[in-house]
């Protein structure tokens, strides 16, 4: 019995050290798409133990949680969602999140959306907004003013992180202008293998001309009509380089081989998320700049 009290004493001390080391004394912050989790990392700093869902190189229209972390969810002190549609295999969870009660920030609640301009979901909301870095000062405004309520944030220090990362993102808008106002007005064109850039082409004047998969969402599949239309629209455009997701270019590849029969470069992107360490977008920022590097890249050559 004895050795049992001492083993249980133990244990209560092992418990308590990593009580006080795992940081749970902080807010917990719960965000959707690894994309948002960077923003909110760089915004709030370690005043918050932040935990993101969905994984490095996935795709957030079809990610899904276990149950463990739909639980954590009702224990957020904040819960950061993308919006707009884009977490179809989460809203289940968020809805019941948010009936419950957990604060919740929709980021894009807080942005001017832009509907798709073409394919099957044409005239319907965006949800991929983080392509305009501008639009990405006004999703860190929403989060600065909704964790600013979160018990344990130090409101100065916020405004201080906060301000310092709308800097960052001011320096890349300017920088990706620069970057594609070298780019031949008639050669501003894109086509990807869905319908991602909505937002990119909207501040930075490029026209979208298609998509392999129509929609705004990966789970939709092309038909041979959706194909034979990208292919008129891409040889009426004069496009010579095509984008790909990072996670898909295999994918848009073998379609264009075999069923489009377009002769044009396949230039791999990073559009629906992060990757892991050294995959080349470990940052929102990362991801912007290798993404405008190679847009600048494909349309001049």
């Amino acid at each position: 019995m004895r050795r049992a009290a001492l083993a249980a004493i133990a244990m209560a001390l092992t418990l308590g050290a990593c009580s006080a080391t795992s940081g749970s004394d902080r807010p917990l912050v719960v965000v959707t798409t690894n994309i948002l989790g960077d923003v909110v990392e760089q915004v709030l700093g370690d005043q918050a133990d932040v935990t993101v869902l969905m994984p490095p190189d996935s795709d957030p229209h079809s990610s899904e949680i276990s149950a463990k972390q739909a639980a954590m969810m009702g224990d957020a002190d904040l819960i950061v969602s993308n919006g707009l549609g884009l977490e179809e295999g989460l809203q289940q969870h968020l809805d019941r999140a948010e009936e419950a009660g957990a604060p919740v920030l929709v980021a894009g609640d807080h942005v001017d959306v832009v509907p798709y301009a073409a394919g099957d979901a044409e005239g319907a909301d965006d949800p991929h907004f983080w392509t305009d870095p501008a639009t990405m000062v006004d999703v860190v405004d929403a989060l600065e003013e909704r964790a600013a309520e979160v018990d344990g944030i130090d409101a100065a220090r916020l405004e201080r992180d906060a301000t310092a990362y709308r800097a960052e993102l001011t320096a890349l808008d300017t920088q990706m202008t620069a970057a594609f106002a070298a780019i031949p007005p008639e050669r501003r064109a894109l086509v990807t293998n869905h319908h991602v850039f909505g937002y990119l082409a909207h501040r930075y004047d490029f026209r979208v001309v298609g998509a392999v998969i129509p929609g705004g969402t990966t789970l939709a599949a092309p038909s041979a009509a959706d194909l034979r239309d990208l292919s008129e629209a891409v040889s009426t455009a004069g496009v010579s380089t095509i984008f790909a997701e990072s996670s898909q270019p295999d994918r848009l590849v073998q379609v264009l081989a075999d069923e489009a029969r377009i002769d044009v470069d396949v230039v791999e992107l990073f559009t629906e998320s992060l990757t892991e360490k050294d995959g080349g977008a470990e940052t929102y920022l990362q991801m912007m700049r290798a993404n405008t590097q190679r847009i600048a890249a494909g349309l001049t050559r």
